[in-house]
């Protein structure tokens, strides 16, 4: 496999100035496929400064593919506690029951096998593929996509879009280090090719930069519109204790423990308590305080004194907060 200029440029750099990273570790394949497993799915949407502390707890309380598949869900959510996006947490464990029953306990090493598991799409399998196996793929992440963007100089609305970036990326070719190489790439985004003030003049490809060139390092963004939803949160209150349920309702809060809610479809009059952003969606709250007159489904009663005893998501414990404060 012949590397080409650029390649070799990229990893001689990385080589000089790579984080020392939880997941990088020298282990076994076994482990490395787990470690590489578990931090990809932390990774999505959160940064790695944020998922560190959350990867290195993981790894010693869940060790591997068999302990995650059998973990109780209690145990699980509270060591994703604070990560958010706790569906992740949920197709982990999925996954992991998954290739327990159906690949021998083994993490497939084929694109099809990898997007057929719960909570994998083109990026991660992409991302394990090359991380894990050595497989000559490599993962488009907001990294790798502002070094291209960059490198190419893409500035147009046609050029930034992701099915023309998934074609442009073959400018960075192959090397037989490919996991290496897929987190080179990942590296030079988040430590040179920032967002703002790329660090150009210590970059081992800005001589071929057309950004560089220009002197023009300004990004043009996919615009993604944020949707605007609105909510009614009840609030049953008995001797300073709180009523919540489990969620069956709202796909982005599956699952976890709320107070009961109801989506509003007309906004008018509405003046909001709280306001939370989640992913693309501005959530805005409004509070009721509620008679306890009938039994609600899968409800159980919280001390107040006593919430943090709980194993709560964000969300709700933010309402809580809410509701002492006021």
């Amino acid at each position: 496999m012949k590397e080409q200029l650029l390649t070799k440029k990229i990893l001689k750099w990385y080589d000089l100035n790579k984080r020392s990273l939880p997941w990088r570790k020298s282990v076994s394949l076994q482990k490395r496929h787990y470690y590489t497993l578990v931090s990809e799915f932390m990774l999505q949407q959160t940064q790695v400064a944020t998922v560190i502390p959350y990867f290195n707890r993981f790894i010693k309380d869940i060790t591997n593919l068999k302990s995650l598949a059998k973990v109780q869900n209690k145990k699980l959510i509270k060591l994703w506690e604070g990560l958010g996006y706790y569906s992740r947490a949920r197709n982990l464990k999925k996954t992991a029951q998954v290739i327990i029953k159906h690949f021998k306990g083994k993490l497939p090493n084929n694109f099809e096998d990898l997007i057929s598991l719960p909570g994998i799409g083109n990026y991660t399998a992409s991302a394990i593929l090359a991380i894990a196996f050595n497989k000559p793929y490599i993962p488009l992440d907001g990294n790798i996509e502002r070094v291209l963007k960059r490198y190419l100089y893409l500035k147009k609305d046609k050029e930034i879009q992701k099915d023309n970036l998934l074609q442009k990326k073959i400018i960075f070719g192959i090397s037989s280090r490919s996991s290496d190489y897929a987190q080179a790439l990942m590296e030079l985004g988040a430590l040179i090719c920032k967002p703002t003030n790329p660090l150009c003049y210590q970059c081992p490809i800005s001589k071929k930069c057309k950004s560089f060139k220009k002197k023009d390092f300004n990004l043009t963004k996919n615009i993604k519109k944020n949707t605007d939803k609105y909510f009614l949160l009840k609030v049953y209150k008995k001797d300073q204790r709180y009523l919540l349920i489990k969620n069956t309702k709202f796909n982005f809060l599956k699952n976890l423990t709320i107070f009961p809610m109801e989506e509003l479809s007309s906004p008018k009059n509405f003046n909001e308590n709280l306001i939370f952003k989640m992913s693309n969606m501005n959530m805005s709250i409004k509070i009721q305080y509620s008679k306890n007159n009938k039994k609600l489904p899968s409800s159980y009663w919280v001390d107040q004194k006593k919430i943090n005893n709980y194993m709560l998501p964000t969300f709700t414990k933010k309402v809580v907060k809410y509701l002492e404060r006021n």
